[in-house]
């Protein structure tokens, strides 16, 4: 099953007519199914709408998991070799088709068609792992663990998993969930984001034609009701969610409630460190590509730097240089570097924040947060902001932005940079410039954070490790790509005696 190159290129066409809209339907039982009410997708570039999105209502949801639960006996029973081929032919499949991929995420969510190659490449890496099941999903054995007793351990699949996954990474997030869910022998309903959905449905199709049985894997579209109904649904029995901090809060106190297994990551407040001896010029760079790339728009993109000592005012400098130099415009365009953010209520929440610090007292190094592009005046896009002098009580530093805004905080010794991202609510990651392996080491260890960088500005570990945060950025105590494995799956202890001889009838608790 081919992807027809014809129906991304409409996605990016905002000149069609509301009758030539793109459908975007859901994928359930190995087939598309047009059911419930059309949502608009809108490019945020453009601001015009240029496909509509089927939301499900309680029957649908109940029909996808019931075509779901069908898949699991079989899909479970299927030997881990058979599903890791299936996993290598679906990463074969994404990889020919990721331009397609790409063109798809730019058009809905606004990025940078070369920033959505990378985003889709770090998904390949997740299936990549996932396909290595047969070597990392290994039970255990103790002989004799009694006279002609032995113990074992062994893996078993959870059921039907629930994947609900954030607008900023329409491919990245669903393939660190669906990959080692599937390759565990579950079945995943994936949720995206109704703001840019039409890259799962291209997962979904590419999934099938790869060998994924149907009911195997599930696109169900909708929103704050859908979630609720796969979460309370008692055929469902896993959720794993990406978003903000107040939204995995909640879910993860409705899934825990309704007993579920579940892994809810939330918001964060990246710092950077940056050390009285570090390459300002590096560092510069780093946070140049950290904070607006993507247009601030990830998960661990970063949003604080923390300067240390009296180098403050030349790096405040060499970021007015680089954040003035950035080419903002519509991310289908290659000479593009930041598109736009995802929506008008986006664009208008940040350019408040960034209002608010400025009226408090924050010097506005750079303010490019109105200023227009050429031909969008429809768009939802807002510039790079550097802000310095930033007090840690304020508003800014207190709370997740989510758009292009670096705020520069000076303190005057590396004890106050340590304990500014120790006392911070969220620990998503934290980062350190420097050219001193004390000062390195002694960051890596006391940093609060589950993700740390040193000379690296997001430290996302590749796939063989985990993504995963502290504090209020991780309700849950697994992470995705290789710390999901004991998410996605659940020990079964087996004690086994093989004896022809008889002992008797014998009440008491005797030791092994």
């Amino acid at each position: 099953m081919s992807i027809p190159s014809a129906n991304v290129q409409a996605t990016i066409d905002a000149t069609r007519t509301d009758s030539e809209l793109v459908g975007i339907p859901h994928w359930i039982d190995g087939a598309v199914d047009k059911s419930g009410e059309l949502w608009p997708v809108i490019n945020p570039a453009t601001g015009v709408q240029i496909a509509q999105v089927s939301l499900a209502d309680r029957e649908i949801v109940d029909r996808a998991v019931a075509a779901a639960a069908a898949a699991f006996p079989a899909w479970a029973a299927t030997t881990p070799t058979r599903r890791a081929a299936v996993l290598h032919r679906f990463r074969a499949l994404l990889m020919e088709h990721t331009d397609e991929l790409a063109v798809a995420i730019s058009a809905e969510h606004g990025k940078t068609v070369d920033d959505a190659r990378g985003e889709v490449s770090r998904g390949l890496e997740a299936v990549e792992l996932a396909a290595a099941v047969p070597f990392l999903l290994k039970g255990e054995l103790s002989e004799q663990t009694g006279t002609n007793i032995d113990t074992f351990m062994a893996w078993h699949p959870l059921g039907v998993c629930v994947g609900i996954t954030p607008f900023n990474f329409p491919v990245m997030i669903p393939l660190m969930m669906l990959s080692v869910a599937l390759a565990s022998g579950n079945t995943f309903i994936l949720k995206p984001s109704e703001q840019d959905p039409g890259p799962s449905l291209l997962i979904a199709q590419l999934a099938a034609e790869a060998g994924v049985p149907a009911g195997v894997l599930t696109v169900l579209h909708g929103r704050q009701q859908v979630v609720e109904t796969l979460i309370d649904h008692p055929d469902t029995a896993a959720v794993s969610f990406v978003g903000s901090t107040p939204v995995a809060r909640a879910i993860y106190s409705r899934a825990s409630q309704a007993g579920k297994r579940v892994q809810a990551m939330g918001g964060a407040k990246n710092h950077l460190v940056v050390a009285p001896d570090a390459n300002l010029d590096a560092v510069a760079d780093a946070l140049s590509s950290a904070a607006f790339g993507s247009a601030g728009q990830r998960c661990m993109a970063v949003t604080t730097a923390v300067v240390v000592g009296d180098v403050a005012d030349a790096l405040a400098e060499k970021m007015r240089e680089r954040a003035m130099n950035v080419v903002v415009g519509n991310g289908a365009d290659p000479s593009s570097e930041m598109g736009p953010v995802i929506s008008i209520d986006a664009q208008v929440r940040i350019r408040g924040f960034v209002e608010r610090a400025i009226a408090g007292g924050a010097t506005a190094v750079v303010d490019r947060s109105t200023e227009p592009v050429e031909g969008h005046d429809q768009g939802s896009f807002v510039g790079p902001v550097v802000l310095d002098g930033v007090s840690p009580s304020s508003e800014i530093y207190q709370n997740e932005v989510f758009g292009p805004v670096l705020i520069l905080v000076r303190v005057e010794t590396f004890d106050e940079a340590l304990e500014l991202v120790r006392t911070n609510r969220y620990g998503n990651g934290a980062s350190l410039f420097t050219r001193s392996g004390l000062l390195a080491r002694r960051f890596q260890r006391e940093a609060q954070a589950g993700m740390v960088g040193i000379n690296v500005p997001i430290p996302v570990p590749v796939a063989a490790y985990s993504v995963a945060g502290w504090k209020d950025s991780i309700f849950g105590d697994t992470g995705l790509n290789n710390g999901s494995w004991r998410f996605y799956n659940r020990p079964k202890y087996v004690t086994s005696r093989w004896d022809e001889s008889t002992s008797g009838v014998d009440l008491g608790f005797r030791p092994n």
